[in-house]
């Protein structure tokens, strides 16, 4: 009697936050995970709690050539992915009296830009695969325009744009491809947030209500449902409406930038 092959994942962000929990889910299973961070220690303890499951192919994300040589060794040790979610990601707020490009540059290289170099790397293998899955994280924060929230807004507008495209140019390859919407999610990402955070929910809570889903791959996962019911009506409103909701979030102004 043969066994089925355990099913050979690649994961982005697994160091912290959503990632380090779904990372714990998967693993769990029996599967076999490759990890990417910037931050390796956290990867390693894995690999140790985890003997022989865990590819440890850590590196800046951003930079396409570490991309491709991590891709080049998914590639050598596995041969084929079946699985890729690529949650790794940024945010930072900006201030539009003293608005700086280069902080939409970064949001948008780390969010976007690096999504796609993992695409590019990412999608000769899964063809090898078997019932391939591509699954992208974005935000329910592009549902409706946020304060200070310009560059990850548009980062992850962005991301979605680029899933949902691939998901009709994959079909008839059929890879299928999954978007997942978070609301608040208690991480050390938005652990700096200096506003209130309506309906979040712990880290391992939101890991494991994502690996659920995952199963029966849905277009998209939006959660909280509570979160969702109120954000989606939320944007169906005039712009007029919605800029007058936008004012009364800002609770304090952002950091001044030349102050220590």
């Amino acid at each position: 009697m043969s066994l089925t092959p355990a099913r050979r994942y690649w994961l982005t962000g697994a160091s912290s936050g959503i990632g380090a929990a779904l990372a714990e889910e998967i693993l769990k299973t029996g599967a076999h995970l490759a990890v990417s961070s910037r931050s390796i220690e956290p990867l390693k303890e894995l690999s140790q709690r985890y003997p022989g499951q865990v590819l440890i192919v850590a590196g800046d994300l951003t930079n396409s050539q570490t991309v491709r040589e991590i891709g080049e060794l998914i590639s050598e040790e596995w041969g084929a992915l079946d699985t890729v979610i690529l949650n790794a990601g940024t945010c930072e707020y900006v201030d539009a009296k003293q608005f700086d490009a280069s902080i939409v540059e970064h949001v948008v290289r780390t969010n976007l830009l690096a999504s796609s170099y993992c695409i590019e790397v990412a999608l000769p293998l899964m063809r090898k695969g078997t019932a391939p899955h591509l699954i992208g994280m974005a935000s329910s924060v592009t549902y409706l325009p946020l304060p200070r929230a310009e560059a990850y807004g548009a980062s992850k507008a962005g991301l979605r744009y680029l899933f949902e495209s691939l998901r009709i140019d994959l079909a008839p390859e059929g890879i299928e491809v999954t978007v997942i919407s978070p609301g608040f999610v208690e991480t050390p990402l938005t652990a700096k947030n200096d506003f209130p955070m309506p309906l979040s929910w712990p880290v391992e809570k939101a890991a494991r209500h994502i690996f659920a889903k995952l199963k029966d791959r849905p277009l998209e996962i939006a959660f909280p449902a509570a979160f969702m019911s109120v954000l989606w009506p939320l944007s169906r409103l005039p712009a007029r409406v919605k800029l007058e909701i936008g004012k009364r979030m800002v609770r304090r102004p952002p950091p001044i930038k030349d102050l220590p």
